[in-house]
């Protein structure tokens, strides 16, 4: 069939296209323009850079299949960057790849593979999708590499997207994906990961968003959670929950940051002792399966990508909102970021910490 794979110069998307393209498929290579490449004050890191954007073209032509770069530059900032600018703004620390992936990569590249008469999209993302004969619905699973999984940043995937959807990459190890593309002498196939967010590649996210917020930057107090005054911060871009460094303020024991009052601009601190929590709701929730179950269910969650799976009980509520419960407090539960269900290998679905 043919395939539209999102090309983004790294070694996995490219041993995805390599991969279907061995397989028999039609593939065509898209790679996505995020920014004005003659634009002096725009620069991405080791991510969507315009040397990726070659390495994708490059990969392209080796396996002999056809490449075309697509303008996504307003959706980009209209989706990512302006969210990341105005959360940040709001007290919350959001989660620019989630909106990046899902948002804006799935629901894009497949209105423009239906430009290309194309049956499904593929991505290098290191997940899985099956189809459930017994209940006929699409399932989101980890990948099999647990290190790399990458199953997190889609929890917003609708079950129409899944059915057009291939992870060509997720059954496989990055060795394994490093090995195929030598094998197929892939020049990207000792490319670094990218870690950063692509556009703030000094990893300065708070210069970032000042420099974008001007005026609207507000300093304010920083208090204990007796409600003592403990100093002051030049903004609440500039931190988030659980951060201890950075915040000027002198005590006897450690102190992290328990919460942002943004109506106040107000910072509350304290010990490491009160930065458990083991409750949270979130907002604009996806179930998967393609509806909220009736009751409360039992799931383990995870709420950033490197946090440990936590047992805990989940229940829907009206509007896509939850209540989540964990067994056991779990650190810096923090607003703006993402909580996801897992019922052991497959994702359940996800939401907005609020």
């Amino acid at each position: 069939m043919r395939v539209v794979v999102a090309m983004s110069g790294g070694v996995d998307s490219s041993v995805a296209a390599s991969l279907l393209a061995e397989a028999g498929h039609d593939v065509i290579g898209l790679s996505m323009q995020l920014y004005d490449q003659r634009d002096p004050t725009e620069s991405f890191g080791s991510c969507c850079s315009l040397d990726d954007l070659y390495d994708a073209r490059r990969v392209a032509a080796a396996i002999g299949i056809p490449h075309y770069i697509v303008n996504f530059e307003e959706r980009f900032k209209a989706t990512v960057v302006d969210n990341f600018v105005s959360e940040y703004a709001a007290g919350r620390t959001p989660i620019p790849c989630v909106h990046c992936n899902a948002d804006m990569k799935f629901a894009t590249l497949a209105e423009r593979a239906a430009g290309f008469d194309a049956a499904a999209v593929a991505t290098g993302h290191y997940t899985r999708v099956e189809f459930d004969e017994e209940t006929r619905r699409f399932r989101l699973r980890r990948g099999v590499d647990r290190d790399k999984d990458q199953s997190y940043f889609l929890f917003s995937l609708t079950q129409d997207q899944l059915a057009h959807a291939l992870f060509p990459v997720g059954h496989l190890t990055k060795p394994e994906v490093r090995a195929h593309a030598e094998r197929h002498g892939l020049l990207v196939a000792g490319k670094p990961d990218s870690h950063e967010i692509c556009f703030v590649p000094d990893g300065d996210a708070a210069g970032y968003v000042e420099r974008r917020l001007g005026d609207r930057a507000r300093p304010g107090e920083i208090v204990d959670s007796g409600g003592r005054l403990l100093g002051q911060h030049r903004g609440l871009h500039r931190l988030t929950v659980g951060q201890r460094k950075g915040l000027g303020v002198s005590s006897s024991v450690p102190m992290y940051v328990l919460r942002l009052e943004p109506a106040a601009s107000r910072v509350v601190v304290g010990p490491r002792e009160e930065l458990g929590r083991r409750d949270l709701t979130a907002s604009r929730v996806n179930w998967i399966c393609g509806a909220a179950p009736d009751g409360p269910v039992r799931v383990t969650a995870r709420i950033r990508h490197r946090h440990q799976d936590a047992p805990a009980t989940v229940t829907a509520g009206g509007d896509a909102r939850i209540s989540l419960e964990f067994d056991e407090p779990q650190l810096a539960v923090t607003p703006g970021q993402a909580v996801v269900f897992y019922r052991g290998e497959e994702v359940l679905g996800g939401g907005w910490i609020d």
